[in-house]
């Protein structure tokens, strides 16, 4: 097997992004705080934290608090990681779609949406987590995926490109086929429950019967401190804003297709020789299929 090098972030990036995925789970203080800081991103970097503290009626405990769970050490790195990423200057990227607006300025709102949650997601990922993630799943026996809704459409596509690296897997959009295959899983096996949300109650109850079975657990959600981590050994985030016409599932699904090709790819690169001969196995069963 080949080894994957993945960088270390010496310090976190995505400060705005990290503070609205965590934004539903906040205590009221501290959303106060948080959303000051959404709010008026440019001044918090000038900004002491008594100032800050005074300006949101908040006490300077619940910022530090707030900065850690961030997974800052404090208010100064956070305000240093907030000022690198304001480097690029701060624009509209999830511009409301109007009713003046023409097809080629929709067309451009809509892609550009899509690739600014992409680029968002990219600055938040975890990616000692993904390799985890990789690991586990090229030693698992078998895999499954539970995903609801638009979810269950990510699954279902996970499904396909894992089954095609040679690995064997499974797709499950009916909370009672999810729980009954959970249930049978064994410690050899992985589990991976897709919710944008992180409360979706059939795929977080999937993931519990796989867990209490002995399989490694993995969530893919929007959200860093949604019930869905509390049952996942491995956490994987996406980021995605909502807008008029598009909801932020919508957008998300977007970033969980593309979080799936990096697994696949991972572990396409460390399990050459295997994928590559199931490629041509596939490559060659499918070419009886075309004329």
């Amino acid at each position: 097997m080949h080894s994957l090098n993945y960088a270390e972030h010496t310090t976190l990036g995505g400060t705005l992004v990290r503070l609205r995925s965590i934004f539903p789970s906040l205590k009221q203080a501290e959303a106060r705080v948080a959303a000051w800081i959404l709010e008026n991103p440019q001044e918090i970097i000038h900004l002491s934290i008594t100032e800050l503290a005074d300006r949101c009626e908040a006490a300077e405990a619940t910022i530090v608090r707030l900065s850690k769970k961030l997974g800052y050490s404090g208010f100064q790195d956070l305000k240093i990681a907030l000022a690198r990423d304001l480097v690029e200057p701060l624009k509209s990227i999830h511009e409301e779609v109007s009713a003046d607006d023409d097809l080629a300025t929709i067309a451009h709102k809509v892609f550009e949406s899509a690739r600014q949650s992409l680029a968002d997601t990219l600055k938040i990922l975890p990616l000692q987590e993904v390799e985890k993630a990789i690991d586990a799943m090229l030693r698992a026996r078998k895999i499954d995926f539970y995903g609801l809704g638009s979810s269950g459409f990510v699954a279902l596509d996970a499904h396909h490109k894992f089954f095609k690296t040679g690995l064997v897997s499974a797709a499950y959009n009916d909370p009672h086929m999810a729980i009954i295959s959970a249930s049978l899983l064994t410690p050899e096996d992985v589990a991976v429950g897709i919710s944008h949300s992180g409360s979706t109650k059939d795929t977080i109850e999937s993931l519990k019967a796989a867990k209490a079975a002995g399989a490694t657990t993995i969530c893919i959600t929007s959200y860093m401190k949604s019930p869905i981590t509390k049952v996942s050994d491995i956490k994987l985030v996406v980021s995605a804003r909502e807008t008029t016409f598009r909801s932020e599932a919508t957008a998300a699904r977007i970033a969980q297709l593309c979080l799936i090709d990096l697994l696949v790819v991972g572990i396409s690169l460390k399990s050459q020789d295997e994928s590559l001969a199931a490629i041509d196995k596939i490559r060659r069963g499918i070419a009886l299929k075309r004329y």
